[in-house]
């Protein structure tokens, strides 16, 4: 349930950062692609789909690449700039999903709080200012200002402040800046790419495994 999660929120995100930067008349929409890389050729990459088909896209000269590699819990730690999707609760609080650790080049990103395509759903990208102890939908990237080692976690992003619970099982991963060189063949990835007047695939965006991480996204 958490990676089902995980994943329908990211591809929320993904397709809306993508839409914004699209041209007013642009009708075409994004696609979401995840597998497993063939080879990259130039500005060609192929991969390898888990339904099993081979799609050849073109990179975009300014494509966005994060790795995504896997992190302890004690990695959240004052200062650390974090996002978390999170379930809304009775008392307020938010029950993280996953939480996400972003690289201190990402500090920042999409700061902020605010609603998703589903009902009841927020994304909140924030400053953690403190940490104690219990946890719609909700997306929180935040800064730790206290030590992780309670289950709650306070999060603060300028106009507004969430309570976020860290339960046991709670997926943990960190985020960088990637470069094309980790497109190797075998690295698992998920893309988005819009297909453009020539009919070929463009990738606009690309997560990749670190060190043989699935993307859980």
């Amino acid at each position: 349930m958490h990676r089902y999660l995980v994943r329908r929120f990211l591809t929320c995100l993904w397709l809306s950062v993508l839409a914004g930067t699209l041209p007013a008349h642009a009708q075409t929409p994004a696609q979401r692609i995840r597998g497993d890389v063939v080879s990259l050729d130039g500005s060609t990459l192929r991969v390898r789909t888990t339904q099993g088909e081979t799609v050849a896209l073109e990179v975009a000269d300014n494509v966005r690449l994060t790795a995504v590699s896997r992190a302890e819990r004690s990695a959240i730690a004052p200062g650390v700039f974090l996002g978390t999707t999170a379930v809304p609760q009775a008392d307020g609080t938010l029950a993280a999903v996953e939480v996400h650790i972003f690289a201190e080049s990402m500090r920042g990103t999409g700061e902020g709080h605010r609603p998703m395509d589903s009902p009841g759903n927020t994304m909140t990208n924030a400053t953690v200012t403190g940490v104690s102890g219990s946890g719609g939908k909700t997306m929180t990237n935040a800064t730790v200002a206290e030590g992780a080692t309670g289950q709650r976690i306070i999060l603060q992003y300028k106009g507004g402040e969430k309570t976020v619970t860290l339960g046991a099982d709670v997926p943990i991963v960190f985020l960088e800046p990637a470069d094309r060189s980790m497109l190797a063949s075998g690295a698992h990835v998920v893309l988005t790419a819009t297909a453009q007047e020539n009919g070929r695939l463009r990738a606009d965006r690309i997560t990749v495994g670190k060190d043989g991480t699935v993307p859980p996204m």
